[in-house]
């Protein structure tokens, strides 16, 4: 029995549920928290959409059929729960999404959890312009280094598919910051 086999087993039996999951918050918090972290940019909103995650994902784990990895079912409901917070907040304010997005990298630098350096928000600038998939496609490949398997399995779509659009999006990238 594999070790993600066991955590499963124990995640959908009500004597060990508990226990299991706190295992399994300890093990993908970190990773997780990054993936939404560049989705929305801030962290008060990184934390809010991660405390969603696990609360969906421990309600629903006896639903999960083990047909993907543990690891890609949580970073779907991640970067589902990261969307929809970057809607809500847009609606919220009554402005796009784009302009929502834009505002978030506008707020990074005052940000006290942002540690990066202009270079850094140029990057984030020029990521922002990508239409969403790219974006997403972009993040996971750039800045959490996944395999296009592992990013097949959390996107649902092929691999070739996210390769081209990862080449496109490194290209569009590339023309920003030069022409910025």
């Amino acid at each position: 029995m594999t070790t993600e086999t066991k955590l499963l087993k124990e995640l959908q039996s009500k004597g060990t549920k508990d226990s299991a999951f706190s295992q399994l918050v300890s093990i993908y918090k970190e990773r997780l928290y990054w993936h939404i972290r560049h989705i929305v940019k801030s962290h008060d909103d990184a934390d809010d959409a991660l405390q969603n995650t696990f609360i969906k994902a421990y309600r629903s784990i006896n639903k999960f059929k083990g047909d993907s990895k543990i690891y890609s079912w949580l970073y779907r409901i991640a970067t589902n729960e990261a969307i929809t917070l970057i809607n809500k907040n847009a609606k919220r304010q009554q402005i796009s999404n784009e302009e929502a997005q834009q505002l978030a990298i506008n707020n990074m630098q005052a940000d006290v959890y942002f540690e990066g350096d202009a270079i850094q928000l140029k990057l984030q600038l020029a990521i922002a312009t990508l239409p969403k998939k790219q974006q997403l496609v972009f993040n996971m490949k750039y800045f959490q280094d996944l395999k296009y398997r592992e990013m097949s399995e959390i996107l649902e779509t092929s691999e070739g598919a996210l390769k081209a659009s990862y080449n496109i999006a490194t290209k569009k990238i590339q023309a920003y910051l030069t022409n910025n």
